[in-house]
């Protein structure tokens, strides 16, 4: 695929080397020439100076045939305009916006632009290392009504089925992360010592289902 990128920041650069590196051939745009500084030497893509919401600018660096548009530069307003002219001007159905506001972020889920909101991922992943207990979200969609959350089942779990904690907890659980590696599980599927649940449940619903959990431990341990 060929991938256009506005923005060469850090996470401009980095994806612009993971997409190369697997195969596909990559344009990078960005205002100021010094930041293409960050690509490596052996660096084999485009580099174009610009503003990515520059019909000119985004057309040389190849739009029109590309199958994605990534808009991760500074600012919250380039990135959007950027993706919609993408999308809405050149036909490219795969964008997407970093945004550092998320409360924008529904606002752009409605004009079809998937987003991801940097601080809000950010001030998450810190929090899961602060608070490490509970249910603490992984991933939360762009409106940051349905998360993702690592749950902690404790020891008292262990020889359960999965459908049980499911009924106990109201939610649904995503996989299982055993002896480091994913399990997506069945009907049949049985929790044991050391795996890590993930459940997938609205933001709101957390703390209910955290304390759900909890009662059961307590229950158990009486």
């Amino acid at each position: 695929m060929h991938i256009v990128i506005m923005g060469c920041g850090r996470v401009g650069s980095t994806l612009a080397h993971i997409l190369e590196d697997k195969g596909h051939s990559v344009a990078i745009i960005d205002q100021n020439p010094e930041a293409f500084r960050r690509l490596r030497s052996g660096f084999k893509g485009r580099r174009v100076t610009g503003f990515g919401f520059d019909r000119d600018v985004i057309a040389e660096a190849g739009i029109e045939h590309a199958s994605a548009f990534v808009a991760v530069s500074s600012g919250d307003n380039s990135n959007i305009i950027s993706a919609r002219v993408a999308r809405e001007t050149f036909g490219v159905d795969n964008v997407v916006a970093r945004i550092y506001d998320p409360r924008r972020a529904e606002v752009y889920q409605r004009l079809g632009i998937p987003t991801v909101a940097t601080v809000r991922w950010t001030a998450d992943q810190i929090l899961r290392r602060l608070l490490p207990e509970g249910a603490e979200p992984l991933w939360r969609d762009p409106t940051g009504e349905v998360v993702l959350a690592e749950l902690d089942t404790g020891p008292l779990w262990v020889g359960d089925k999965v459908t049980a904690l499911e009924e106990a907890a109201g939610g649904r659980v995503a996989f299982l992360t055993r002896m480091g590696e994913a399990v997506v599980p069945h009907a049949d599927t049985v929790i044991q010592d050391g795996d890590i649940v993930h459940i997938i449940a609205r933001a709101d619903e957390l703390e209910r289902i955290n304390a759900a959990v909890a009662v059961r431990t307590e229950e158990e341990d009486a």
